[in-house]
């Protein structure tokens, strides 16, 4: 099976200081796939070049079997690859609507949309309450609420949303649970595999080792800013996790 995005010999450099050394990367279709390293590691760097966010210095990206140049997210995003930060991304004083679609707005049908640029705002309601109800979020009661009146885990819940309605083909989610409590964190999860369970494969960057052995099909471990291996949680234990991560135990050979 062809990896759905596929990173070779990536490298990026900034001063004297290698954040990527030759990284290769691959995730598989309808998988969860996470990404741990210690701090330092190269794993946002690895992200970001594979997000569009940096240029890596050397190296390919190939997305369903075709090289990609993303200048910037936004060549990602168009190509179907959506972001969830870890600062989230949103304007409190919005709406959830508004939130959901920022960058995005749908325009009203004819000249009213065309020249005086109004926007659609029931057919934008519509799809974010449509998309929230799929997820599972109708805990949220109104769609036009400002998100500053949400909880932690419901606005990680918005944006997760807001991921899975654009992000056809991948989604990647930076540490999704690391500001969240033990119940916000279980709903999130719960999110993490209806996502996947619509088919759309996720890169999930946690340093929540019980988070990651529950939810991902296999673990990308990135250590002094390359892959050093990939294992399945099935087969290993957190603590192998962690030795390797940290060079304290030899990564398996046949797992590279």
């Amino acid at each position: 099976m062809e990896p759905i995005l596929k990173g070779r010999g990536l490298t990026k450099r900034y001063g004297r200081v290698t954040a990527l050394d030759n990284c290769d990367f691959d995730l598989m279709p309808g998988e969860i796939l996470a990404v741990i390293g210690d701090n330092g590691a190269g794993k946002s760097s690895l992200i970001k070049a594979v997000s569009g966010a940096v240029i890596p210095d050397a190296g390919t990206v190939t997305l369903e079997g075709k090289q990609v140049h993303f200048s910037s997210p936004i060549d990602a995003r168009e190509a179907g690859i959506e972001t969830v930060y870890q600062t989230l991304a949103m304007s409190p004083a919005l709406s959830i609507a508004d939130n959901m679609f920022m960058g995005r707005e749908i325009r009203r049908p004819g000249w009213r949309g065309k020249l005086l640029r109004q926007l659609d705002r029931p057919a934008m309601e519509k799809i974010a309450r449509d998309k929230l109800t799929e997820l599972g979020l109708m805990t949220i009661q109104n769609i036009n609420q400002a998100v500053e009146t949400l909880s932690g885990g419901q606005r990680q819940g918005v944006a997760v949303a807001r991921a899975a309605a654009f992000g056809s083909k991948v989604i990647i989610l930076d540490e999704p649970t690391a500001a969240l409590g033990v119940k916000e964190s279980r709903r999130v999860l719960e999110l993490i595999q209806d996502v996947k369970s619509r088919g759309i494969p996720i890169i999930l960057i946690s340093h929540n080792m019980p988070h990651v052995f529950e939810v991902a099909d296999r673990i990308h471990v990135h250590r002094l800013g390359r892959r050093l291996c990939v294992i399945d949680p099935r087969d290993y234990t957190m603590s192998d996790a962690v030795a390797f991560m940290t060079g304290a135990k030899e990564a398996p050979a046949e797992a590279a």
